[in-house]
């Protein structure tokens, strides 16, 4: 069975405001979930890097988001095991919400070089018509290959 998130409502229409204010211009940041049973999990909260972003391109700056890591954190008592980084988000305002070769290549550089992460999911999503929210999500391990993550709006 694939991986799936759990997106609300809630969580969909804040990161289509973001991507509103942002319009052409990709942007992006982290994802924290809580795991829901294995290879099951919901979306919490995410980061947003506004200022980084080009019009084709967005590499996340670990400085604008330690504080989002510390403070989700804290909010969900440290319980790692319920509650961690999940992944990745960014926009593509201008392409599809398929990962590029580039993208793909930095999820795999991060599951190998980044000590506790043995995986991550990388979101991809945008804005069609100025509110449908379109999106894409595929899991990346250190242990084997990339797998698509179903995605469940709620």
């Amino acid at each position: 069975m694939s991986p799936s998130i759990h997106i609300d409502r809630i969580t969909q229409k804040r990161m289509s405001s973001h991507l509103r204010r942002a319009g052409r211009r990709e942007i992006g940041g982290i994802l924290f979930g809580e795991q829901l049973e294995p290879g099951k999990f919901r979306l919490v909260d995410f980061t947003v890097d506004e200022v980084t972003g080009g019009a084709a391109h967005f590499c996340r700056s670990p400085e604008n988001h330690r504080g989002g890591l510390k403070s989700f954190y804290a909010k969900t008592g440290h319980d790692f095991q319920r509650y961690n980084y999940l992944g990745e988000w960014h926009s593509h305002p201008r392409f599809s919400v398929y990962p590029s070769t580039q993208d793909c290549q930095s999820m795999l550089d991060l599951v190998h070089s980044e000590e506790g992460i043995s995986f991550a999911v990388l979101l991809i999503v945008r804005l069609d018509w100025f509110w449908v929210l379109k999106s894409s999500a595929v899991m990346f391990s250190c242990f084997g290959e990339s797998e698509p993550v179903t995605i469940e709006r709620l």
